[in-house]
């Protein structure tokens, strides 16, 4: 059996359907072990001629037979539906299990691990554990009951041809223990040479765009062959001790049939109250066997690609999540006021922080831009207010409670967020912006909201209107078509802290202008950052603070920072410089 703190309560949950499967599955074993008895007393019925003056004889079989072949249909019918509804019912379970997990494993996480690597986890692992709760079961118990009861008649019809069959029969079994332990070695560098394929094609899926157009094609076919074959040598490698193990039971099994015919054609012969009715049943006995003895190798098999999955994804289980509530949570109510104390941060793979001695305060109901280059550590800021990282205690408030005193989700829930990357789900472009509302929204907040960020019009040109279907991330959509309909996404939520990450940079100036100036009329009284590197979509806020390699080095507006800052002038001059080249 297959055992790990993941599953063991799989056995407890589906019990009953184990057990009536199980059940089934002896039944048919006895009932199935019944008919070579009845051929053999036919044939040695028949060689004595007592079959041709007692029909009853003839009928008795046909009527066992008969009834034998119902019980066999019932019971199959059973332990099937039990048994691999069982291994189907824990793969969805598990699954579940796996994706509730996953959804609360912090962003660093999947900074770590590659979405090919997760998915081998949730398809091929999942598969293989599945296999062996359903298939493994029903070679173990046919190993076990089928396999024991056909022993135990080959006893009674022969035992020193029995004990001389189970000679190779126990070389078999320790051989494939030793060759187990192997295969679940091969197995998971199987796997793992399965995770390379597969995240490979998924980034070269979603990069399609920039492989056509650097025109990669044949570069990119000639790396994924290399991957291609480096999965295609451990598949076979693998597959060499599965068909050394299988072959070499196959090889045994014709061996053992052979004596059998030697070892009865002898007894026959020498007239040990042996006679060819006798043989065929036996021999009928044993071919019953040999199922058994080669489920024992798939077992085996199976068991180490099971044991190789579940300790691939107890793994995945056993990752703890880095972002959870402190002991002692305050439910208190967020209504906006933000304050940073002197905070620093730093990413637990660098070197050197991000973050350096942050300090300030942004009010309730305030628009506040944050302006910076690239990597100034912009976005890192707002990721820290969507406590998407812990932050040291007593470094960030909102509403003057510790951020890492209030529940992260309520932290979350009263913040709307328009992410860089406008990530949008391949859904239509109404379930996309009632993202928050689980749909439970009306059609006029909807347009409303699209209205609000300036893609109605555009929404309205689509022949299925908001009932359109996008593509994989949003791709039926231009760039700024996305940011707007991540940007209504936002504002239809309509929390008393809306982020703005680099939201506005793929729409020119006039749209940026006018989602600007329909934003101050529906946050006012809430606090907006608007988080930037152009100077035309925070110079008009009502608080501007500049960062450069993750300090402050002005806080102020417009006017403000014209006068102090020698870094904001530089920027507004090179950026009215590269507006002109541009007109």
């Amino acid at each position: 059996m297959l055992f790990g703190k993941h599953v063991n309560k799989f056995y407890k949950k589906y019990f009953w359907f184990f057990f009536l499967g199980i059940v089934a599955l002896i039944v048919i074993d006895y009932f199935q072990l019944m008919i070579p008895e009845i051929f053999g007393d036919l044939i040695d019925a028949t060689e004595d001629g007592s079959i041709f003056n007692n029909l009853n004889i003839l009928n008795n079989a046909v009527m066992w037979i008969g009834i034998i072949a119902i019980i066999m249909f019932c019971g199959r019918f059973t332990w099937r539906y039990c048994i691999f509804g069982v291994g189907v019912r824990i793969e969805a379970d598990m699954r579940d299990m796996m994706f509730l997990h996953s959804e609360e494993l912090s962003y660093n996480y999947y900074k770590k691990h590659k979405t090919g690597v997760l998915m081998a986890l949730y398809t091929n692992d999942l598969q293989t554990i599945r296999a062996f709760f359903g298939q493994g079961t029903v070679m173990l118990i046919d190993f076990i009951f089928l396999g024991s009861i056909a022993l135990i008649k080959m006893f009674i019809l022969n035992w020193i041809l029995t004990l001389i069959v189970l000679i190779p029969a126990v070389a078999i079994a320790v051989a494939s223990f030793f060759l187990g332990n192997k295969m679940e070695e091969k197995f998971s560098i199987r796997q793992k040479a399965y995770e390379d394929l597969s995240d490979f094609a998924q980034e070269n899926f979603t990069g399609i765009n920039v492989i056509k157009a650097f025109v990669k094609e044949k570069e990119e076919m000639e790396a994924f062959n290399e991957v291609n074959k480096d999965n295609y040598d451990k598949n076979m490698d693998f597959l060499r001790y599965y068909m050394l193990l299988n072959v070499a039971i196959t090889l045994v099994l014709n061996l053992i049939v052979a004596v059998i015919f030697a070892g009865g054609v002898y007894s026959i012969g020498a007239d040990y109250n042996f006679s060819v009715g006798n043989l065929t049943e036996y021999v009928s006995y044993f071919n019953t066997l040999t199922w058994p003895m080669m489920a024992i190798g798939q077992l085996i098999n199976l068991r180490s690609q099971a044991k190789a999955s579940l300790g691939r994804v107890s793994k995945l289980l056993d990752e703890l999540p880095e972002i959870t509530d402190n002991k002692e949570i305050i439910n208190s109510q967020i209504n906006g006021k933000i304050e940073f104390k002197h905070l620093n941060f730093q990413y637990a793979d660098a070197d050197t922080p991000i973050l350096n001695d942050i300090s300030f305060v942004i009010n309730k109901g305030q628009m506040v831009g944050i302006l910076g280059k690239t990597g100034s550590g912009k976005s890192t800021l707002v990721d820290l207010l969507l406590r998407m990282y812990n932050v040291e205690e007593n470094e960030l408030f909102l509403d003057d409670v510790d951020i890492m005193n209030l529940p992260f989700k309520q932290v979350r829930e009263n913040i709307g967020y328009v992410p860089q990357d406008n990530f949008l789900f391949s859904d239509t472009i109404r379930n996309n912006i009632a993202f928050a509302f689980n749909n439970d929204i009306s059609d006029e907040d909807i347009i409303n909201s699209a209205s609000m960020a300036d893609v109605h019009d555009n929404i309205k040109e689509f022949q299925e209107g908001y009932q359109t279907i996008l593509g994989e991330r949003g791709v039926t959509l231009s760039g700024g078509q996305k940011q707007r309909v991540s940007i209504a996404r936002a504002l239809i939520k309509n929390p008393p802290i809306m982020i703005f990450d680099d939201s506005v940079s793929a729409v020119d100036t006039k749209t940026e202008e006018k989602i600007l100036t329909n934003l101050r009329k529906l946050r006012k009284g809430k606090t907006t950052i608007m988080v930037s590197h152009r100077i035309s979509t925070v110079k008009d806020l009502d608080l501007i603070i500049l960062l450069d390699e993750g300090k402050i080095v002005g806080i102020g507006n417009h006017n403000t920072l014209m006068k102090s800052s020698n870094l904001y002038q530089e920027m507004v001059k090179l950026q009215t410089l590269e507006k002109e080249v541009n007109d």
